[in-house]
């Protein structure tokens, strides 16, 4: 049963960072295609992810309050109104206000499940049956890195409506990964009926007691809200890759086909180090981890900027080991441990909705700054932003839980 469980929950990572793949990465592919100047793309991406700071606390609060596995009802709405909003990409013509918000609305409820993954971990944990984060992140990883290695070469030959089309299977196969899910749990839960009732009381007390505002929250840990700004910083150069690597890979006489190699090879390099992550957790600290993945973001940053061919921006992405791989299981496993379970959600939508800004930040300024100094100046502000969030983590991420209100 937990393997099956496993299995299924690694399903979901698979066909969230699948339509990641497709209506956040292959953005620029698209709206370009459709007429758009760089700006007005930054535009569209930054009003998406000010939607989902918005819906974020808003779904994190309903999930934190809900003693069963609220979340895969929640996820299973949101997958289905993406479904409808996907439709809107065949429909409306490019150059428009309406394909834009229809952009703004899937790339805004497809943000908002993110945290909710992340934390369904210790949901499902309650049924007795021990969930593997780093294995189940790493299936998300491989899913990605084949999905756009080959939409690439699609989009490439066959034009940019592959990719709706590619969206509403995905989104399908989404639904069904969240059905599966459930219907494990709920196996897992009726085998452990006895433990799982003597837990499931002992949340519902805690649940009772820790619900409380986001301001709350943030008065209670301090220090972790301001680890949360320095992912600020070290993620704006990720979001700068994920948002315009085209005109990075273009900018070097590179294609969409080379863009989505390149991040096919940036997420499967993610794979090695989450599946080995719950290994490393027992040798080093996750404090130590993500220190060492700051450094990572630095690096892989740095040499985009350094970087005059195509070659190059591929070499860059070896520093994917020990970045984006490193850092995001093991901020989710140092949320956890740092959180009492009533605040887990809240902690891992915080964690979520910083990222969200950064994507925010860099949409705007990004789009801007193609469109007035080019590729190079982009990647050498993105340089020195994720410097600066790399040098706040390092300041304050060993004082968190010693002074921060607990």
């Amino acid at each position: 049963m937990g393997k099956r469980l496993n299995f299924w929950y690694g399903s979901i990572f698979g066909t969230y960072w699948m339509i990641y793949g497709i209506v956040s990465s292959f953005a620029s592919v698209f709206l370009l295609a459709k007429g758009y100047a760089n700006v007005q793309i930054g535009m569209t991406l930054a009003a998406a992810n000010i939607l989902a700071v918005v819906l974020q606390p808003l779904t994190a609060d309903l999930a934190d309050r809900s003693a069963k596995v609220g979340v895969i009802g929640i996820a299973s709405a949101m997958t289905v109104m993406m479904m409808v909003f996907t439709l809107g990409l065949f429909v409306f013509p490019g150059g428009g206000l309406a394909l834009c918000v229809i952009f703004v609305l899937l790339i805004a409820w497809h943000t908002v499940l993110q945290p909710m993954y992340n934390s369904l971990t210790f949901k499902l944990e309650e049924s007795g049956v021990p969930v593997n984060f780093g294995i189940a992140r790493s299936v998300g990883s491989l899913a990605y890195s084949l999905l756009v290695a080959v939409l690439g070469t699609l989009v490439e030959h066959m034009g940019i409506m592959v990719l709706p089309a590619t969206a509403e299977i995905t989104c399908a196969m989404m639904l069904i990964s969240l059905a599966m899910t459930w219907k494990t749990f709920q196996k897992a839960r009726q085998m452990n009926a006895a433990g799982e009732k003597t837990q499931l009381n002992k949340n519902e007390g805690e649940e009772e007691h820790e619900t409380i505002t986001m301001r709350q929250f943030v008065a209670r840990n301090r220090l972790f809200f301001l680890l949360n700004i320095g992912v600020v910083g070290l993620f704006f150069s990720n979001s700068i890759l994920n948002n315009y690597m085209v005109q990075i890979v273009t900018d070097v006489g590179g294609t969409s086909e080379d863009m989505g190699r390149i991040l096919g090879l940036m997420a499967f390099l993610e794979i090695p180090t989450m599946v080995v992550f719950s290994r490393l957790k027992k040798r080093f600290s996750c404090q130590s981890l993500l220190k060492v993945a700051s450094v990572g973001f630095t690096l892989k940053i740095l040499l985009c900027w350094l970087a005059d061919s195509v070659a190059m921006l591929f070499a860059a992405q070896a520093f994917q080991l020990v970045s984006f791989a490193l850092f995001l299981p093991g901020m989710v496993y140092f949320t956890g441990e740092i959180m009492s379970k009533g605040e887990a959600v809240r902690g891992q939508a915080l964690f979520t909705t910083m990222i969200t800004v950064t994507t925010i930040f860099s949409s705007l300024l990004g789009g801007w700054v193609l469109d007035v100094s080019g590729a190079k100046t982009l990647t050498f502000a993105a340089t020195l932003a994720t410097a600066a969030g790399a040098a706040l983590i390092f300041a304050v991420i060993d004082r968190i839980g010693k002074t921060d209100g607990r």
